[in-house]
């Protein structure tokens, strides 16, 4: 049996009172087999079924008894026709007794393996434990799960029982569901077992471990606390995100009776001169260009290892901190463990005493970690204390990277409070939004928790397992549709949803809900407005019909290709079309638009800084002031949003060199219209970023002469 070779026997409940979730059961171990013949095609699976009207076991013909009990497979290598057999799992008429099953599952791993096999040997258990187990013929019950404990200890047999149970029919015995958890629970304490309750089919789906994964240490040595105090510490993966399997390249060019053709594809690279293309450069002769602007800068492998930074292997602490300090969000990648190294007594009190300290102290551990010899990265990352509840279990530490300055992507949510009183939620709108989110907890007080981490699987990954064991058996075969137990994870919860349907209804009225329509693009263009005209409307011309039309101010133009393949200007609403710069037409629209894109922090210093040039343009080119209400236009505009995105020094400033650049070109008409307009600066009350007193920005009013006071 070979190291990561893994031997497994389900055990299925198939009596009565499973009837209603055996569906589910065959779907999740139907998964299971198909990831291992994705990852573990060498393991081998057996199938024992119990609640059955008859009876197939070689302990029942050796030594009589474990009756009901039905070995559907042998053990043997996992196949699709294995897949198969779980399309449609017999369902049995009689209680099934888990103990008489758990007994015939370890004998068959006991007679096929031997004891001195310490290969890996599992036994899963699926029941809902609601049946009555048989008395044992000598001693009690709990006497044999002992004896059975012990057993599969000496044998290195690890048990998983998964308990179905959803909602109690009421012929449910509640003194024998007691007596069955307990009987489990006495395995956990007696051997290596565990026992996870589930109630849902997509927490079954997640409940069953599909994929046997050995944990490896990705670093062994010192916790440097300090220059005296080291302690002994291996580092273990806690957590990994599960990715897609690796998909490889097949040939159908080999004989289909070459029983020895891999079909595996090889890729070789040839590199050819620019100036002699016949000629195939050898890798002797190549090296690593580097772009630096428009050049190409050649650096050597030996002149790379020369100025690469090399760090010395060792984790060392920098300091403590509050836990307060380390938010949550701030957490990047995956977790890893700290451990005290195994048989090394000093190690594990330190770290016992380390944990414990920092738990009561309420702080955390800021460590510099190099992993490896040669690493071409530093880690910084948080300590975070993991004190253990179990006496058999040492405490450790969990470890999680934190971001560089580089890696915080900051984005700028302004907050309510800062908005004007109009703007804010009344108490019935906050109470009603409070009760819309309180309803989509998904751990409400005294209630189960929906979708556990640790029970829910990733609907993506089931689906592409599911649909590449169809593909397996038909090419031709399409995409089924999506399980409902994953629809549970993937889509919103209908029953959920009309549980709280006054919920629902209640935020609905609060609040004004328009559905946002986008307008079709029109291929029309237009003309210039006439030089010195007033009229707000544009003259355009459609080139289709030869048809002149009338446009508001409210269109942007955008470049399309006629019929004649000859540029024309298209004309398109603000709402359909993506705004990059303020235009002459909508300036205002634009400036909205353009700080309503959430894609890059950079639009809004764009919007800004286009929108004040544009002002200085109405400003600069107005005759007898015909520009001036566009100018005032924008600066109201300038002056929201500048509140909204919490940039009132933008505006200030901006207002008070717009004063200056008036005055000292003769528009001192337009500073009096800033004072009739009661244009005033961005106070404290307003954005709690700007430096300017309610005091002062009522005193900046311009006067008759065009000063400002």
């Amino acid at each position: 049996m070979a190291r990561n070779k893994e031997s497994l026997v389900l055990l299925l409940d198939v009596g009565p009172k499973m009837h209603g979730v055996l569906p589910q059961v065959e779907k999740v171990c139907a998964m299971l087999l198909e990831k291992k013949l994705i990852y573990n095609k060498f393991d081998e699976v057996g199938i024992v079924l119990f609640g059955t009207a008859e009876t197939n076991n070689e302990l029942t013909k050796e030594v009589g008894g474990y009756e009901n009990v039905v070995v559907l497979e042998g053990i043997k290598v996992v196949d699709g026709d294995l897949v198969d057999v779980l399309d449609q799992i017999p369902r049995g008429t009689v209680p099934g007794d888990f103990l008489d099953a758990i007994v015939v599952g370890m004998d068959m791993l006991i007679k096929k393996f031997g004891p001195t096999n310490k290969g890996k040997k599992r036994l899963c258990l699926i029941t809902n434990a609601l049946s009555r187990l048989r008395d044992p013929y000598e001693g009690t019950k709990e006497d044999q799960v002992s004896t059975i404990a012990q057993q599969m200890t000496e044998q290195a047999i690890k048990l998983e029982c998964v308990v179905v149970r959803g909602e109690l029919s009421g012929d449910a015995d509640k003194n024998v569901m007691d007596e069955n958890d307990q009987l489990l629970e006495l395995f956990t304490k007696k051997t290596w077992a565990k026992t996870l309750h589930v109630e849902s089919p997509t927490s079954l789906l997640g409940a069953l471990r599909t994929r046997s994964i050995a944990p490896v240490t990705i670093f062994r040595g010192d916790l440097e606390v300090s220059s005296g105090l080291k302690i002994k510490v291996w580092v273990y993966k806690k957590t990994s995100e599960e990715r897609f399997p690796t998909l490889k390249k097949y040939s159908d060019k080999a004989p289909a009776t070459d029983k020895f053709a891999t079909r595996e594809i090889k890729v070789d690279y040839e590199y050819r001169s620019i100036q002699d293309p016949e000629k195939v450069v050898p890798p002797e002769q190549r090296i690593k260009g580097y772009r630096y602007g428009p050049e190409v800068v050649p650096v050597s492998s030996d002149a790379w290892e020369a100025v690469k930074f090399k760090p010395e292997k060792s984790v060392k602490l920098l300091g403590f901190t509050d836990a307060k300090n380390i938010l949550r969000q701030y957490y990047m990648k995956d977790v890893n463990i700290f451990i005290a190294e195994p048989g090394k007594k000093e190690a594990v009190t330190a770290v016992s005493a380390l944990a414990r300290a920092m738990k009561e102290m309420n702080k955390v551990a800021i460590v510099r970690c190099v992993w490896r010899q040669g690493q071409a990265g530093v880690a910084i990352g948080v300590l975070t204390p993991n004190v253990s509840v179990k006496e058999n279990i040492p405490d450790s530490l969990y470890f999680n990277l934190l971001p560089f300055a580089e890696d915080v992507r900051e984005f700028q949510f302004p907050s309510f409070k800062n908005l004007p009183a109009t703007f804010q939620p009344t108490e019935e709108q906050q109470e009603a939004a409070d009760n819309l989110v309180m309803m989509l907890d998904l751990a409400p007080p005294a209630k189960q928790e929906n979708l556990k981490p640790d029970l829910t699987p990733n609907p993506v990954l089931e689906r592409f397992y599911h649909f590449l064991n169809l593909k397996a058996k038909d090419p031709d075969a399409t995409v089924p549709s999506l399980d409902e137990a994953l629809k549970r994870i993937a889509e919103p919860d209908t029953e959920l949803l009309s549980q709280n349907k006054s919920v629902i209804d209640e935020f609905q009225r609060c609040f004004e809900l328009k559905e946002n329509l986008k307008k079709k693009k029109s291929t029309r263009s237009f003309k210039e407005k006439p030089s010195g005209s007033d009229d707000e409307k544009e003259v355009i011309e459609d080139h289709n019909e030869g048809k002149t039309l009338m446009i508001t101010d409210d269109i942007t133009a955008v470049k399309v290709e006629n019929s004649d393949e000859k540029p024309y200007s298209a004309l398109t609403t603000n709402s359909a079309a993506i705004v990059e710069k303020i235009g002459d037409i909508t300036p205002v629209q634009d400036f909205e638009a353009m700080l309503s894109r959430r894609d890059s922090p950079d639009w809004i210093a764009k919007g800004i800084k286009g929108l004040k040039s544009k002002i200085l343009e109405f400003v600069e080119d107005s005759f007898a002031g015909n520009n001036y209400n566009k100018a005032i236009e924008c600066l109201v505009a300038l002056r929201k949003g500048c509140v909204l995105e919490q940039e009132p020094k933008q505006y200030n400033d901006f207002v008070q060199y717009l004063c200056r650049f008036c005055r000292g070109h003769d528009l001192n008409d337009f500073c009096e219209l800033l004072g009739l307009k009661g244009m005033t600066l961005i106070t404290k009350s307003e954005a709690v970023d700007s430096d300017v007193p309610d005091e002062e920005a009522r005193s900046f009013l311009v006067t008759k002469d065009g000063k400002v006071e």
